[in-house]
């Protein structure tokens, strides 16, 4: 990311917060499970919305989806601490980083040093998206998945080609577990060539790097 898409984010982060108090507006205002259209580029409510038929699994995919609601900083992924060989071996690859849950977290909590958590967000949604074979419940993720990293009225929107978004536009008529594909790839690729060599190159890589190897060497 670059620094004015740095500064955006920082503005964007500044305006949640002064507006925060409007959540607690009275249940049905703002709600995203009101009849305004929930896809729309332009804010018109004239499309119609996709309906959700299973309502047991749209509250299960609203209780599960706790990396697609993410606000912040929980972290809903659970890793055993790395060893200094799997630290080492992110280094190899970015595969090999995102292909381990402990690399994933730290990854992500360097992206959120430089506000593009996003990024990882979404692509950890899309992989949760993926392994729902439940129609209503992939239904619901998908509408949430949309509001929350596509939609351009989201202060958490992930940068997304012309290309991709016809291509979500037109996956949005029949949801499935793979309808966000194109844009998880791009997103993975953005993140592979933006974001990982300034994290191998952070402090927060080398410093658990050589915080491991002496715990290594002390045992």
């Amino acid at each position: 990311m670059g620094s004015e898409r740095m500064e955006m984010r920082k503005r964007q982060m500044s305006v949640q917060q002064e507006t925060a108090s409007a959540a607690q507006e009275p249940h049905g205002v703002g709600n995203r499970g009101s009849n305004a259209c929930c896809f729309c580029w332009c804010c018109c409510c004239s499309c119609s919305c996709l309906t959700v038929r299973n309502d047991e699994g749209a509250e299960s995919a609203r209780r599960t989806s706790c990396d697609v609601k993410t606000e912040g900083t929980t972290n809903c992924e659970e890793s055993l601490k790395p060893t200094v060989e799997e630290v080492s071996s992110w280094g190899q690859s970015f595969d090999k980083l995102m292909n381990s849950p402990a690399g994933r977290n730290t990854f992500r909590d360097f992206l959120r040093t430089e506000f593009s958590e996003e990024n990882m967000l979404f692509w950890l949604a899309c992989e949760d998206l993926k392994k729902e074979a439940n129609k209503g419940v992939v239904e619901e993720k998908v509408r949430l998945i949309y509001e929350d990293y596509v939609s351009i009225l989201s202060p958490k929107e992930v940068s997304l080609d012309s290309r991709v978004r016809e291509v979500i536009n037109r996956n949005m008529l029949e949801p499935s577990c793979h309808t966000f594909d194109d844009a998880q790839l791009q997103i993975y690729t953005l993140m592979q060539r933006d974001s990982y060599p300034r994290y191998m190159n952070s402090s927060a890589y080398t410093g658990l790097l050589q915080h491991l190897s002496e715990q290594s060497a002390e045992s």
